[in-house]
């Protein structure tokens, strides 16, 4: 067997068109992930087939192809922008000699590579270890398993078998020292709660701008670059809206066309923050002429993450690069905002976000006066808990009166429980309380 090459530096693509027509987009953003992972591109093949081969995922004749590309350029890994079976990533560098990699596998050394945080990097870690799991066996074809006869028997592990136990300890770690990091971070949101600042976390597709509107409006000094995946770590900061409202803005990793499950689930505690938005900002590249397919990519990855039924203000980001375009608010029947046009590289815009951000937030909280007798003790500890209560006093009987402010559907959850209705102060009371609960 062939001995791997510890560089990997030139590669030879591969991308086959599979059962559609051939889309220039998708190869080029393919070449782009590859030259976010550092390689350097020595050559590219292309074909269509009906349906993809069961041994090599491309014929015959266009390995040998790509066997010809890889000795003539001196290629030291062959990058397919497609899912490999174990399998066919076994058979493949039986017949090239080289290091092959799939789509998978090239966005999380992607990942493994932006990885700052001591989270994020047990997150990628977890991603490859999964991934590794199913191709344990293509690491280990120059030795054969335990063989029967004499002095052949013994009830001995092979290495095979040593390496997925010890593969399966670590995965069982880094599980555990996610949850600890995931409690953590749930600590936090809960003082985020507790100070009542509703949570807006940026999506879109990878490279849309995310971060650099992040920066414009946080002043943050998170890191830009035009490239696939420059943002990996979330970072959180508080900004300041209209009318004296303040919120919390997370920045967060980009999405992208078949982002491999094993890091949606890797990643889910990070995207948790997403999860519990109370508004998303969908980020989009305006001028790009592929931005639909990308909107319907984020929504898809937003569907997998339980956060599709978030709120989502569209920033239709970039428009510098546009003619005839003004940084501006559209909104729908009811006068509500739904898309805001900006510029976040040259500034323009921010104020009407920072308006339409306003407008969303406050119609998605609920601010009511509560009456509760003593023996709601449980549900008066709750909305302390929840960090809901503008104000509180107590009447002479014991009853406690209160002015609260949460999300809309953090109220509708307590109304399940609780039925809160039953408690709403009469008019009287409630517009005193709700002064005294807005008094600084």
């Amino acid at each position: 067997m062939f001995e791997r090459p510890t560089g990997g530096e030139r590669a030879v693509l591969v991308h086959l068109d599979i059962n559609q027509l051939s889309d220039p987009v998708i190869l080029e953003e393919f070449k782009e992930l590859v030259t976010a992972a550092g390689a350097e591109i020595a050559a590219v093949v292309t074909g269509t087939r009906r349906a993809p081969d069961a041994k090599y995922f491309a014929g015959s004749g266009k390995v040998d192809e790509i066997l010809s590309l890889v000795r003539r350029e001196e290629a030291e890994l062959v990058i397919f922008n497609h899912t490999l079976s174990p399998i066919q990533e076994r058979n493949l560098e039986k017949a090239l000699s080289c290091r092959v990699l799939d789509r998978t596998g090239l966005i999380l050394d992607i990942f493994a590579q932006r990885a700052r945080s001591h989270e994020g990097k047990l997150q990628v870690e977890l991603a490859q270890l999964r991934h590794l799991s199913t191709r344990l066996v293509r690491g280990w074809t120059h030795l054969e398993r335990q063989k029967g006869g004499i002095g052949l028997r013994g009830p001995g592990e092979t290495q095979l078998e040593t390496d997925r136990r010890l593969l399966n300890d670590r995965i069982k770690q880094l599980k555990s020292k996610l949850s600890k990091v995931e409690r953590q971070r749930e600590q936090g949101r809960r003082g985020r709660q507790r100070a009542s600042l509703p949570t807006v976390s940026l999506v879109g597709y990878t490279n849309a701008g995310k971060s650099t509107l992040f920066n414009a409006i946080t002043k943050a000094d998170v890191f830009v670059a035009d490239q696939l995946f420059a943002t990996l770590d979330p970072t959180l900061r508080r900004i300041e809206l209209e009318e004296k409202q303040a919120a919390i803005l997370a920045d967060t990793v980009g999405f992208i066309r078949d982002l491999p499950h094993d890091l949606v689930a890797a990643f889910r505690s990070t995207l948790q923050e997403t999860r519990e938005a109370d508004l998303l900002l969908h980020v989009i590249d305006a001028h790009d002429p592929q931005r639909k397919e990308h909107i319907a990519e984020v929504n898809a990855v937003l569907e997998e993450i339980d956060a599709a039924d978030r709120p989502q203000l569209i920033i239709h980001n970039k428009i510098d690069l546009i003619d005839q375009v003004e940084p501006h608010i559209d909104r729908d029947d009811q006068g509500k905002p739904i898309r805001v046009w900006l510029s976040a590289k040259l500034g323009k815009g921010l104020d009407e976000l920072r308006q339409a951000m306003t407008e969303l937030l406050q119609e998605a909280s609920i601010q009511q006066s509560l009456v509760l007798a003593p023996a709601q003790g449980k549900l008066h500890a709750k909305l302390h808990e929840l960090g809901t209560v503008l104000f509180e006093e107590t009447d002479n009987l014991g009853h406690w009166l209160m002015n609260v402010r949460m999300p809309v559907r953090t109220w509708r959850g307590l109304e399940k429980h609780y039925q809160l209705k039953q408690y709403i102060s009469d008019e009287s009371n409630s517009d005193e309380l709700a002064l005294r609960g807005k008094a600084p």
